[in-house]
């Protein structure tokens, strides 16, 4: 008997133990950039990364259009790839491959599938060493 209640114990403490962790991932990743209202900047080493998703407002299970503009780039390749996941969560694999349109502009489409679980938050991450794998993190509807 005494023993049952130990049980029950730790299984009350591990279940609230797993809630405060799902709460504390749920609000440590906050976004950093509002794609409804244009692009988000961020900067990367001696180089400026922009991001813009369309069309407006992102939403899930559409198809949107991905466009990066990055100065100076020089030396970067004419493909990049942005990997899309969530901040605390293991994802499957949604990468969006970045073709170079003009100078210092790449264009690629994707989807941002819908998340089971309800979340919102989503994170763009440029792959790429010469840009210090840069993230813009987001709200999708």
């Amino acid at each position: 008997m005494v023993f049952r209640r130990q049980l029950t114990t730790l299984g009350q403490l591990a279940a609230i133990a797993s809630l405060l962790a799902m709460f504390t991932l749920r609000t440590a990743a906050a976004a950093d950039c509002n794609f409804s209202e244009g692009p988000c900047t961020k900067t990367a080493g001696n180089r400026t990364v922009t991001l813009d998703i369309g069309p407006k407002p992102p939403k899930a299970m559409q198809q949107l259009t991905f466009t990066l503009t990055i100065t100076p780039c020089a030396s970067l390749p004419d493909t990049l790839v942005i990997d899309l996941g969530m901040p605390g969560m293991v994802m499957g694999v949604n990468q969006v491959v970045m073709k170079k349109t003009n100078a210092c502009t790449w264009k690629g489409t994707g989807i941002i599938v819908r998340c089971m679980s309800g979340r919102t938050l989503w994170q763009a991450t440029v792959l790429s060493e010469a840009l210090n794998n840069t993230a813009f993190t987001f709200d999708v509807r």
